[in-house]
């Protein structure tokens, strides 16, 4: 009897192809399990040895929610650090750590990473702003993509773990975040936050990407034509797309796009969501009933599953480990030395020197012998919602101590300590002696009241620490106890709301602006004894000292944070109050501010010698800052967004129009706080011998850019050489600078280096939507090098010989969107397809340059919906009340849904014109056009 080997399954055969793998493993399923796979908790098909498996593991800095991990800065300070060497190595020991989790639970620790966060932050109030990289696609583009190389690997077969890029599209503000719509015109959607997107694809090589919540142009993100026909189609991403969490039930209750479960689900899939992140018996049952009526086909779901197998095959997962460099990862790999090492450099690298005038920093460890160290944030680190466990973390306060071993440092958090009693009975707040801590008014004497550390975090927020066991004050919505070891959660329930009653009394709201009532205390209302003025205290500990260190700045999960936008730009009233004392008391004073997002420090900038910025930057933010302050560390941190003077300065959050709206470096003409790419050293630099490979390019060649800079001062440091493009003229309006280069090199006192940049002339383009196409316009444009956007230390001209757009042919049907200017309208849906126009109130226009009218028109037709009453468009040409030259009345259509097609009869025009299509009444335009003399009947 011969013994037959055991033939391997075309996907268990190692030396095949993977794509051959995973096309035969997916054939393999059954309808059932195919349709139970289409979930983010992917489960086991044991038949096949297929293990349970999970997409999503959070990893914006460090993984998260897991246990202790490596814990980096806040990618807003990664983005300051503008090393995108660094950044690949950041994602690499990610990618590591992620290894290791996962090994020790593969069900449930997934190898695919929700992060980089790679939305563009046009508005500094976004509550998610600490997420990502900053107000400028070419920064993003690039810090992204090396994160995502590190995250990944450089493997040629196998990848360390999967970079999942978030959130696709136009999703920068918290505010109804799940049922509003971004308004973006085609030429913001192409130049800027698509181009953010681009580069993690096409240079990172990212294989997952999540959609965001919210609508653009009235089409919810899931269902946005581009995840098809950009990100899948023009730059051929080979991986996965999947929803945000719960999404689909979204679709549903809060976008009411679809009444059934089962409409969403046949939409998304059929739009190329891969991995579906919502409730499994609701999307389970929804694809079974698509199925079977037939609006899903199986193939649909082979599609969609090819691409989550192919990632996981990617992963090494059905291959054995020998074959793997990324398996077997050693268990103490997770939060080793060198990770810590690592983290220290890039908290380092982030940190910002924003002011530093008489060179008051670095501070001298031989004359200033007595620090203090003043403020809230002091002796703390915290961590966001997409934190992980720090394994350990130093506080400013251990830095600052651990520099000063010479002499002596004092510390006050110019926080209040209180009593609280009851405004009716006049007993005193105490708490329970157990665990729970429980907050009760039944206290007869001061001095059995509990005590508690007020801290004031701005705009009606505070939190309360109980000093006799050092948990803050939290509530289960019904009891409040002293009970959370930290300030955390979806919910931030450590947070109170004090509201001012009559006769000096006051009562506080809970984190949903319930009131809080505690037993013993009849009507809620609390006196407020102060034990300890705190800001007496730092004051007399700044008057005691040679050098006064303020540290304030925000909690990650108080007043901006997911699902909540920030309310202004300002540091809370009673840190600025903080600083304004005791500078009065000590001039030389330093305020650092730790934040995850800009500040308008108005007052701090006149006045204030000195000023750091650093993001919340995990384990070591201590030690960096320590390094930084004594110069153990020349900082080099650059700011990653424009810093704005006020909320003034910005239009309304919803706004997502940079050009009009005058948002970001690129098109505000403002005088800002500070500007884009700002940040000092302790060094000086120069430059010089700026030149310019060619002087004249055509549009398919590239240009190199080289200059010359030199460390004039007498410290070694890092400098960021920056590139910045102008063109000179140009048919639309183009950004005041764009930056197209950037370089973080280090020098040593009197060292001198050549830095080189190639610029595609490509890069130079803009989109032109008289063609819907790039446009590199032929004409000069302005080379710029410097220290900041604001800072340009030299420049070049250079000539481009490339394209001049011809004018508009508008008797050709012209979708209204490619508008070159209007006012009063938004983008919006339209069911026929693409977008269409409609009006904010009850008039608006757009304006249509160049056209083309040298043949002549007699007549106009436009695709239109109204609604109640109707509409109209008046035609004028050359200026906004210029000539009249027709007015197409449009009847109600049946609803805004409902599209019909209108006609009228125009003067005759010619020549080149200006067009203005003025609209009134309750009117959608999706297309146009005009009509020659001899088409009008």
């Amino acid at each position: 009897m011969i013994n037959a080997k055991r033939v391997a399954l075309p996907f268990q055969n190692h030396d095949r192809a993977i794509e051959d793998r995973v096309v035969d493993l997916v054939s393999r399923f059954t309808l059932e399990e195919k349709i139970g796979l289409m979930c983010q908790y992917q489960p086991a098909v044991e038949r096949l040895g297929v293990k349970p498996y999970k997409h999503g593991t959070e990893a914006a800095h460090g993984i998260a929610w897991l246990g202790e991990a490596t814990s980096f800065p806040q990618p807003i300070g990664l983005a300051c650090t503008w090393n995108p060497e660094l950044l690949e190595r950041i994602g690499s020991v990610i990618g590591d750590e992620a290894r290791v989790f996962y090994q020790r639970d593969p069900a449930r620790n997934g190898l695919t990473l929700w992060a980089p966060t790679v939305d563009m932050e046009r508005d500094p109030r976004w509550g998610r702003t600490e997420e990502a990289y900053g107000e400028d696609p070419y920064l993003t583009g690039e810090l992204t993509s090396a994160l995502v190389k590190g995250i990944q690997g450089p493997h040629p077969v196998y990848r360390k773990a999967i970079a999942t890029l978030k959130h696709f599209l136009g999703n920068n503000n918290e505010k109804d975040r799940g049922h509003c719509s971004a308004s973006i015109d085609p030429r913001n959607m192409r130049e800027y936050y698509l181009k953010a997107f681009e580069p993690a694809f096409r240079d990172g090589g990212a294989l997952s990407m999540m959609t965001a919540y919210n609508s653009i142009n009235g089409t919810p993100a899931i269902l946005h034509p581009d995840v098809l026909g950009v990100v899948k189609g023009e730059w051929e991403m080979n991986g996965f797309i999947v929803s945000d969490a719960g999404d689909l039930i979204g679709l549903v209750k809060d976008h009411r796009y679809f009444e059934t479960y089962k409409e969403a689900v046949v939409a998304s899939i059929k739009n190329g969501i891969d991995s579906i992140t919502d409730d499994a018996e609701i999307t389970c049952s929804a694809i079974r009933e698509a199925l079977a009526e037939g609006q899903l086909e199986e193939g649909d779901l082979d599609r969609a599953l090819t691409n989550t197998f192919r990632v996981r095959f990617l992963l090494g997962e059905f291959d054995p480990d020998e074959r793997n460099p990324y398996a077997g990862m050693p268990d103490d790999t997770v939060g080793k030395p060198e990770h810590a090492a690592l983290s220290l450099e890039a908290a380092r690298e982030s940190v910002v020197l924003l002011k530093n005038k008489h060179q008051l920093l670095p501070l001298d460890r031989d004359t200033v012998q007595r620090v203090a160290v003043i403020g809230p944030l002091g002796d703390a680190v915290y961590r966001d919602w997409y934190s992980g466990s720090h394994p350990y973390k130093v506080t400013p306060l251990q830095g600052i101590q651990a520099k000063m071993n010479k002499g002596s440092v004092i510390f006050a958090d110019g926080c209040d300590r209180v009593r609280l009693r009851s405004a009716v009975t006049g007993k005193y707040v105490g708490i329970t002696p157990d665990e729970n801590g429980a907050l009760k008014a039944e206290r007869t004497a001061a001095d059995s009241a509990e005590a508690f550390l007020l801290t004031d975090w701005g705009f009606g927020s505070t939190t309360l620490k109980a000093l006799s066991n050092g948990k803050y004050v939290t509530t289960d919505d019904t009891t409040v106890t002293a009970s959370a070891e930290d300030i955390w959660g979806w919910f931030v329930k450590e947070v109170f709301h004090p509201v001012e009653g009559q006769n000096g009394t006051m009562s506080l709201a809970s984190w949903n602006g319930s009131p809080v009532s505690l037993p013993g205390d009849e009507g809620g209302a609390l006196r407020k004894e102060v034990v300890t003025d705190g800001l007496k205290e730092a004051v007399a500990a700044a008057e005691a000292s040679d050098a006064a260190i303020i540290i304030v700045g925000n909690h990650p999960l108080i007043n901006g944070k997911e699902e909540i936008d920030r309310p202004d730009l300002t540091l809370a009233a009673s840190q600025e109050r903080l600083i304004r004392e005791v500078y009065k008391v000590n001039p030389n004073t330093i305020v650092v501010v730790i934040g995850s997002y800009p500040f308008a420090l108005n007052w701090v900038d006149k006045h204030i010698p000195a000023v750091l910025y650093s993001s919340h930057a995990g384990q070591e933010l201590g030690n960096a800052l320590a390094d930084v302050l004594f110069g153990d560390y020349n900082p080099a941190g650059r700011l990653n967004m424009t810093w704005y003077r006020s909320v003034e300065q910005l239009p309304d959050i919803m706004d997502y129009d940079i050009r009009k709206g005058k948002r970001t470096y690129q098109y505000f003409d403002g005088e800002p706080l500070y500007p884009f790419g700002y940040g000092l050293s302790y060094a000086t630099f120069r430059y010089d011998e700026l030149s310019v490979s060619q002087e004249r390019v055509g549009s398919r060649e590239d240009i190199t850019v080289s200059v010359r800079v030199e460390n004039t001062g007498d410290m070694a440091g890092d400098e960021v050489v920056q590139l910045y493009v102008r063109a000179d003229s140009s048919r639309v309006q183009r950004p005041l600078k764009e930056l197209k280069g950037f370089r973080r090199i280090r020098l040593t006192p009197g060292e001198k280096r050549t830095v080189r940049f190639t610029v595609p002339v490509s890069e130079l383009a803009f989109w032109d939507v008289t063609r819907d196409a790039y446009c590199i316009e032929s004409g000069t444009y302005t080379l710029m090098v410097g220290g900041s956007s604001g800072d340009i230390r030299v420049q070049k001209k250079l000539a481009v010989d490339g394209d001049t757009v011809p004018p508009r042919d508008l008797t050709k049907e012209t979708p209204a969107v490619n508008y070159d200017e209007y006012e009063g309208v938004y983008l919006d849906e339209c069911r026929e397809g693409g977008s269409c126009i409609r009006l904010s109130g009850e008039a608006g226009w757009l304006r249509f340059d160049d056209a083309d009218f040298r043949g002549g028109i007699g007549g106009f037709e436009a695709r239109c919906t109204t609604g109640r009453g109707g509409g109209s468009i008046e035609l004028r040409l050359d200026w906004l009340d210029g000539p009249l030259i027709g007015t197409c009345t449009v009847p109600e259509t049946g609803g805004r849904t409902s599209w019909e097609t209108v006609a009228c009869k125009t003067d005759e025009a010619s020549g080149v014109r200006t067009v203005y299509l003025c609209l009134g009444g309750d009117i959608g335009l999706s297309r146009f056009r005009f009509l020659p003399q001899t088409g009008v009947q």
